[in-house]
């Protein structure tokens, strides 16, 4: 089979599940991870036949594409921040919206006096371990701690700091009830935001195939996690600390009242104009 015909059988085989823009966006990016064809590429060779390995492992992803399972967890890794991670079912796959969160970060750690050097991170819910890491490749000289309950997303985490030869302490604990024992210039977190009233609209395709761990509040209260980085912050994070959160878009004042304490918090809204984070200067 040709790469342009591989094309349209993707496109027929999805029809039901992804658009046609969809569909030839998953048949570019697998027939690359399978083939080793970039874009490009695959545009100036589409006749060329692929080697029949090639194209039973593609009819192969074809087929598990149509269960509607992403295709980050079919592929086993997905680009985030300009890296590659490593993600499975154990883990939320990163979004672009934690992308943005990450470009707020890196900008006012790097307004910082040291820039960056010598400073002590904390990241609240791990997960695949994009937060800590892309933080400790843009700052080296920062010491960078990560928390997450689940061991299985710790265990991947472990994995993508291998592979980047990243130096980040990651925690098993379940930090709603774990008491931190020190002092932080700067906590992160990307913790579960989504309330439990919220579950029917949320597509089948996430939260079929991904954690709901690290989805859904596990309680009533959508703010808990929140609530306890707040608390926290009084007491371990350095007077001028900075805080970075993503939010529930539906709970921005909400969610930042709980912060009033801060010298300075601001609400800042995602690319598609919803309230999605949270900085603030202690």
């Amino acid at each position: 089979m040709t790469i342009s015909a591989l094309k349209k059988y993707f496109k027929t085989a999805l029809s039901d599940l992804y658009t046609e823009s969809e569909s030839a966006f998953l048949a570019s990016i697998c027939i690359q991870k399978i083939a080793g064809f970039d874009s490009f590429e695959q545009r100036r060779f589409s006749e060329q036949e692929l080697l029949i390995e090639y194209e039973q492992k593609l009819c192969h992803l074809v087929t598990e594409l149509k269960t509607g399972r992403p295709y980050q967890q079919i592929l086993g890794e997905t680009e985030f921040y300009g890296m590659t991670f490593f993600v499975d079912e154990h883990v939320l796959i990163p979004r672009p919206e934690t992308e943005e969160l990450l470009e707020i970060a890196i900008r006012e750690i790097q307004n910082l006096e040291n820039k960056g050097s010598g400073l002590k991170i904390l990241d609240i819910g791990t997960g695949s371990g994009v937060i800590p890491l892309v933080l400790k490749k843009h700052f080296p000289e920062a010491e960078v701690s990560s928390i997450d309950f689940s061991e299985k997303a710790l265990e991947t985490a472990k994995r993508n700091a291998i592979y980047h030869h990243l130096d980040v302490q990651f925690i098993h604990a379940d930090y709603l009830n774990t008491r931190l024992i020190e002092e932080y210039d700067i906590i992160i977190s990307n913790p579960p935001y989504i309330g439990i009233e919220e579950e029917t609209e949320i597509e089948n395709s996430v939260k079929g195939f991904e954690p709901t761990m690290a989805l859904f509040s596990p309680t009533s209260d959508a703010l808990i996690f929140y609530r306890k980085i707040a608390e926290d912050s009084r007491e371990y994070l350095k007077c001028d600390g900075l805080l970075f959160l993503e939010i529930n878009q539906k709970l921005g004042p909400e969610t930042l009242e709980l912060y009033n304490y801060f010298s300075n918090v601001q609400l800042l809204k995602d690319l598609s104009e919803n309230d999605r984070f949270i900085y603030g200067r202690k």
